[in-house]
């Protein structure tokens, strides 16, 4: 009997294992049963006879998961087969599903309204206030020099 298949006693053909999700059909032992294992750490196992499935960049997956997870809001995957997702760093921005950390990029006279956070979306920029100047980027506001005004 192939891997991933069950041969009953006496029976002319080979039968799809029946592994229930977040298992696989790995090897048939000597009597024929299927032998369903745990699905590695980085994999999505469906069940049945499926071999595990590599989850993509921007998902993760512990042992024994059924389907890969994707990655949510402030955090990152860049590689495949991997068994959890990673924080973003403060002046980055990651939406969900994210492969790569993003630059926070608030336009010149805004900056990230939620300091010392990860900048969740440029809906998170928020304008300078006056008496300040704002560079954009990740960058906080500046307060304007006694006598100054920002550009």
């Amino acid at each position: 009997c192939a891997a991933g298949k069950f041969c009953p006693s006496g029976s002319t053909r080979e039968l799809d294992a029946q592994c229930s999700p977040g298992t696989y059909a790995n090897v048939t032992d000597a009597d024929g049963d299927p032998e369903c294992l745990e699905c590695p750490a980085g994999s999505s196992c469906a069940g049945g006879g499926a071999a595990p499935a590599v989850c993509s960049p921007g998902t993760a997956a512990t042992p024994a998961q059924g389907q890969c997870t994707v990655c949510g809001l402030g955090t990152y995957q860049p590689d495949s087969g991997a068994a959890g997702c990673l924080e973003c760093a403060p002046g980055t921005f990651c939406p969900r599903g994210s492969s790569a950390q993003l630059p926070a990029s608030c336009p010149a006279g805004f900056y990230n309204g939620k300091a010392f956070t990860t900048l969740e979306s440029l809906d998170d920029c928020v304008g300078c206030a006056p008496g300040s100047f704002c560079a954009g980027g990740a960058a906080q506001p500046t307060a304007c020099a006694p006598g100054s005004i920002a550009p």
